[in-house]
């Protein structure tokens, strides 16, 4: 159920309803109901805890931010585990990802990954961002024990007393304050609760920016996926059925602009003199909009009774299409830390459940957020050494069958201390 604050209702230990005052806190309150922040909501569901969902945003697609125009790339272990999760189904359009091809411009050689040749099902899947989000409210109505505020503007968080923390929110013309034994910040890359507990963050402005949106391509293709770097930044394209495709196209942020200022000609004109003509003449762009591209990595992920999840964390560079399986895997390693704790009738917010939390994330934290960070360094870098070095290292990856399946299946979610819902069937 999704209240405005001011008449909410969740069950308690008393007599059934919880009042959302001071005097008994919530197991469990999330901050963010973007991708992530909704995915560890359904992931709790039937828990047995009392789990809270907050959200600054009606609960509507079209006012939801994190619900944008993008299209994911959701890894293999994703999928899994928004279908074991109910979220993703037979309705949900999401386009298997059968191949790979990738190739720097100026440099020989290519990568090219064939699922079947590597005894695969598929990648991955490729997911409209609008499509994930219908798909994860029409999830959210069906929880059974979540209390859901929107919209509420988090304003304040109170020094806890031990044993729980309290957060004030703004919901209309009122002001709810709310105590939970867990705090978990999902609200994205310019996190009010991290600020609020002084997390400092390590921030890198990539001066690029991306143009996302779709298109048409003359040739289908057939779940293939381009990543085709150049001097002036990287360019995705993506399959989402029949001739239709997503665009994910870096420039200069300088550029931006006047690229933005481009009629529609002059844009398809652009994107091939960018990416080749491998798919055909392209025809009929969508809407397109620019992101400014950066990084940004979170000094610590946990403070007392807090633990940060998803882009609160560590924002990633698309290249890659890491971010969101990232911030997935982060909620869902949560989910099943807390299912366990609370099946021994543990504390949510004990501070050896979050340093276990801590420890787990860690690798696959630190590699995917270097990988990304490194591949747009060195396929940015026009020297005429690295320019060799990238092709023999094209080479040996697309002639070498074990250091193949393994590049893919990093790729693909399954590394280090993958969530047990990921787990490859």
């Amino acid at each position: 159920m999704a209240t405005d604050c001011r008449g909410a209702q969740a069950p308690s230990r008393r007599d059934g309803r919880y009042d959302g005052g001071v005097n008994e806190p919530l197991d469990v309150l999330i901050v963010g109901g973007g991708l992530v922040g909704a995915s560890l909501a359904i992931a709790l569901d039937g828990a047995g805890l009392r789990v809270a969902l907050a959200e600054a945003a009606p609960p509507r697609v079209d006012l939801q931010p994190s619900y944008d125009e993008r299209n994911l790339v959701l890894a293999s272990a994703s999928v899994n585990a928004l279908e074991a999760l109910g979220v993703l189904g037979p309705g949900t359009p999401a386009t298997p990802l059968h191949r790979i091809h990738v190739s720097r411009r100026g440099d020989f050689g290519a990568v090219r990954l064939d699922a079947r040749e590597l005894g695969l099902p598929a990648f991955g899947a490729v997911l409209p961002a609008r499509e994930l989000g219908n798909a994860l409210l029409r999830r959210l109505d069906r929880c059974t024990a979540l209390e859901r505020f929107a919209p509420a503007t988090a304003v304040a968080i109170e020094p806890g007393d031990g044993e729980a923390v309290t957060i004030a929110f703004a919901c209309a013309d009122v002001k709810r304050s709310v105590r939970t034994r867990l705090l978990v910040a999902a609200d994205g890359t310019e996190s009010f609760v991290r600020a609020a507990h002084g997390i400092d963050a390590v921030r890198h402005d990539y001066a690029q920016s991306a143009f996302v949106t779709t298109l048409t391509t003359e040739r289908p293709l057939d779940g293939t996926a381009y990543e085709r770097f150049t001097d002036s930044g990287p360019v995705a394209l993506l399959p989402l059925g029949e001739r239709r495709a997503g665009l994910v196209l870096s420039v200069p942020t300088a550029e931006a602009a006047s690229v933005a200022a481009l009629d529609e000609d002059a844009f398809i004109a652009f994107v091939h003199e960018r990416f080749g003509w491998r798919a055909g003449r392209f025809s009929r762009p969508g809407r397109r909009r620019p992101y400014p591209l950066a990084r940004m990595l979170a000094a610590r992920t946990t403070a007392p009774r807090c633990v940060l999840v998803g882009n609160a964390a560590q924002t990633v560079h698309p290249i890659g299409a890491q971010g969101f399986n990232l911030g997935l895997r982060d909620a869902l390693t949560l989910a099943e830390l807390l299912r366990e704790s609370h099946a021994r009738s543990g504390d949510p917010g004990d501070a050896s459940l979050l340093a276990r939390h801590v420890e787990l994330r860690a690798p696959d934290r630190a590699a995917t957020t270097s990988f990304s960070d490194d591949l747009v360094r060195l396929m940015g870098n026009d020297l005429l050494p690295l320019r060799a070095l990238r092709s023999l290292g094209f080479h040996a990856l697309d002639r070498i069958g074990p250091l193949k399946r393994r590049f893919a299946l990093r790729g693909m979610g399954y590394r280090g201390n993958a969530p047990t819902l990921g787990l490859m069937r």
